[in-house]
């Protein structure tokens, strides 16, 4: 059974009169006019989660052009416009450039973007349908809202520096922790519906093609988990030292192969015939992923050596640019595929329509329906996004933006590398409190998802399909 935006798109394109059916959504032309014509029926609970991702992206955007190496400097080069630099006659320079870019600028973008979902958040608490008046604060005004985000981001560059760093640094390690779990059940729900469609497109025919292609795919994710296991082992550890990098690979790869094992025993295959290596495969490589960037915020560098001394051969006890006093390295390998899964989580979860009831409950949505309409067709002869929640909201509206107000948070989290702001020497240093965070988060996911396993068999009279 395939999932069912993909199987409503299908046949809404067999349909005779979807030849001319182009969506044009209705809260903003000019989006559209740089995306041209999407030949299908647009969704407004899809629209609406497109455009609030499109703005925590526009965030994460600027955020990562004020990280960018050298953009302070470029900013002095402006008269009049950085404090201490060249100035206009006639003109104080007003700008702390300081503020504006590195670190600091990213704490207080994330801090906007939080504020900005938290809100949203809260007023729209119990909204049940589109009728309820707060839905239409939902899916329209937008240029309202953009506005209110910009005040919001604006207030918060005035922010005094104080203590303030640190504590939001807390908050940031307690909505990543969160997020990241968040990022588990969406992975878990992927592997689920691709599992879903391609065991149902080989039922239906051309079984080997299909087969041979989950084989393949399952093949690759246990390989590369087993690869970073090995890599880990010989880059990540010492002989006499690094105790913690050890139980932490060895306690993951214990967990990954019990999954593995529970998700093909008999009995689970019987109350679940879709659970299968597929899913677990997934998660075993993403487990061994966030291992990884947990290793890479450990303080000690002899357990922590640099990407770059790993490419250039260079012994780890050496000072590097990277484990220099005061320098920090913004860019690295973990936090540019943390940034890759955040892209992907958060497209998915915008127009995700799932079928696992499991993953709907936690992550407070419906079940995907169908919509057998053909869209309302506006004055100028084109086909508008369609209102599918007259009866009742497809997902949880606080709930979604409670999920961007925590990705706004993992953002700031990534961007700065985990690291710590310390006050006393203005420099941002690595923790171990980031390093228990994101272990710790990968332990409850996986626990979460041995429970998606096992609950059926604990609990046979409760519906878990």
């Amino acid at each position: 059974m395939k999932n069912r935006l993909f199987t409503d798109l299908i046949n809404t394109g067999q349909d005779k009169h979807t030849s001319d059916c182009y969506a044009i959504l209705d809260w903003s032309d000019f989006l559209l006019q740089s995306c041209y014509m999407i030949p299908c029926i647009i969704l407004n609970s899809t629209v609406t989660r497109l455009v609030f991702s499109f703005f925590l992206l526009l965030g994460t955007l600027v955020s990562v052009i004020m990280i960018l190496p050298g953009m302070e400097a470029q900013l002095q080069k402006i008269p009049g416009f950085c404090q201490g630099a060249s100035t206009i006659p006639g003109m104080e320079n007003q700008f702390n450039c300081d503020v504006i870019v590195g670190y600091k600028s990213v704490y207080r973008m994330c801090f906007a973007m939080t504020c900005f979902f938290f809100l949203f958040s809260a007023i729209m608490v119990r909204v049940q349908s589109s009728k309820d008046p707060r839905a239409a604060i939902q899916n329209g005004f937008w240029f309202f809202k953009f506005l209110i985000l910009v005040g919001i981001t604006v207030g918060a560059f005035f922010i005094p520096d104080g203590t303030f760093h640190t504590v939001w640094f807390y908050f940031g390690v307690v909505g990543s922790f969160i997020f990241i779990v968040i990022q588990l059940i969406l992975l878990i729900d992927f592997a689920h519906s691709w599992n879903k469609t391609w065991v149902g497109n080989a039922e239906e025919g051309n079984s080997k093609c299909w087969f041979a292609g989950l084989l393949s795919f399952t093949f690759l994710h246990y390989a590369l988990a087993f690869t970073s296991v090995v890599l880990f082992y010989i880059y990540y550890t010492q002989p006499n030292d690094c105790t913690e990098h050890k139980v932490f690979i060895s306690l993951n790869l214990i967990i990954s192969v019990i999954i593995s094992i529970v998700s093909i025993l008999p009995k689970v295959q019987e109350a679940q015939p879709q659970s299968g290596l597929l899913q677990a495969s997934l998660i075993s490589l993403y487990t061994m992923y966030v291992t990884w960037s947990a290793m890479t915020n450990n303080p000690n560098r002899k357990c922590n050596p640099s990407l770059l001394s790993l490419v250039s051969n260079v012994s780890s006890s050496e000072p590097t640019p990277t484990s220099a006093p005061g320098q920090v390295q913004w860019w690295d390998a973990q936090s540019i595929v943390g940034l890759v899964i955040f892209l992907f989580c958060t497209l998915y979860a915008s127009i995700r329509s799932s079928s696992n009831t499991q993953v709907n409950k936690l992550m407070q949505t419906e079940e995907g329906g169908s919509y057998g309409g053909e869209g309302e067709v506006g004055e100028d002869g084109v086909r508008r996004a369609v209102d599918n929640e007259e009866e009742g909201v497809t997902y949880s509206y606080s709930f979604f933006h409670f999920h961007l107000c925590l990705a706004s948070l993992y953002i700031m989290m990534t961007l700065t590398n985990w690291y710590q702001p310390d006050t006393t020497t203005q420099a941002m240093q690595s923790s171990m409190p980031a390093v228990w965070v994101k272990i710790s988060s990968s332990w409850l996911g996986l626990g979460l998802y041995l429970w998606t396993l096992l609950a059926p068999l604990m609990f046979p009279d409760r519906d878990f399909s």
